[in-house]
């Protein structure tokens, strides 16, 4: 099966009331613990791509990555762009074969925001490629993008309604309360359920992204914690709020921090417990199955995407 785009599947999705889980991967380990998870649960993929990522590992070799998982594993897959932040980066990807991309304008005026979305857009559409943009600013810090909690905003629902029919963007990262990073509330947890539904009724039918969506379990926290790390008042999206923003039109749910901390957990405790070992393969090892296991349970018990292929 080759690579697909995401409309078929967020159609499923939306109808279905469960959202498609989008992964952030930087390697190897992390794209087999994703794929092996989602075999297993018979669910659909988008494995997004950062620009730390295409920093890190270089896009070559992410994209013959993915090409593997997809032959070992005959999924539904998307290759998606996380936060593209510019037209060139975004058409790069493009012509690199990627089928999704993310055009982050958020942090232009309005009137900026759709027209720099609605250039992707052209070329994107074009070339059989679907896009997703952004209106309101997340609060957080990851990889690239950094926003201070003075300058997130909340997204207006008209707003919404103009930017999605001026731009002609398949599907819309809003911000109604989740942030990037581990770090997400110093209060407690709340989401903007009122300002979805609203969202979610003038854009009737339409596939809403949640970015800054992991849960930051407490559990690899404690992991990590325990084997000698320093993530303290760490605190994610409870999982029940998520599979709540799943009923409202929010197909696609972003996640990136939980998959750090349960590799990072898993290899903390590996070495701890055999220092002697110096084997990448061991260490490593533990992590992708610590991956798999965690990417099971939010298929099977948040995303609620299991069993959909």
């Amino acid at each position: 099966m080759p690579l697909v785009t995401s409309k078929e599947i967020f159609n499923k999705a939306y109808d279905g009331k469960y959202a498609i889980g989008a992964f952030n991967v930087n390697n190897m380990e992390i794209i087999q613990g994703i794929v092996d998870a989602a075999k297993e649960e018979k669910s659909p993929l988008i494995l997004q791509v950062s620009a730390g990522a295409r920093k890190y590992a270089k896009p070559a070799y992410l994209k013959k990555l993915v090409e593997a998982a997809i032959m070992d594993t005959d999924l539904p897959i998307v290759l998606h762009l996380d936060h593209g932040e510019d037209f060139e980066i975004c058409k790069q990807c493009i012509d690199d074969g990627f089928t999704s991309v993310m055009i982050d304008a958020s942090h232009h005026p309005f009137e900026e925001n759709i027209e720099i979305t609605k250039r992707v857009v052209e070329y994107a559409h074009a070339r059989g490629v679907v896009v997703e943009a952004e209106l309101g600013r997340l609060a957080g810090i990851e990889d690239a993008v950094n926003v201070s909690e003075k300058d997130a905003t909340f997204t207006d629902p008209n707003q919404a309604v103009e930017f999605v029919k001026r731009t002609g963007v398949d599907s819309l990262a809003i911000a109604i309360g989740t942030s990037h990073g581990a770090y997400k509330f110093k209060g407690e947890p709340n989401l903007d359920y009122e300002r979805l539904e609203k969202i979610t009724q003038l854009l009737d039918g339409f596939p809403l992204v949640l970015h800054g969506a992991s849960t930051v379990l407490p559990e690899f926290v404690e992991l990590c914690n325990t084997y000698g790390g320093n993530i303290p008042g760490a605190k994610g999206v409870p999982e029940e709020m998520l599979r709540r923003a799943a009923s409202f039109g929010v197909c696609k749910i972003n996640i990136d921090t939980d998959l750090r901390l349960a590799m990072t957990a898993a290899i903390r405790k590996s070495l701890t417990e055999d220092p002697k070992n110096f084997d990448p393969r061991k260490y490593l090892g533990a992590g992708r199955e610590a991956i798999k296991s965690m990417v099971r349970h939010k298929i099977a018990n948040v995303l609620g995407s299991s069993n959909t292929i």
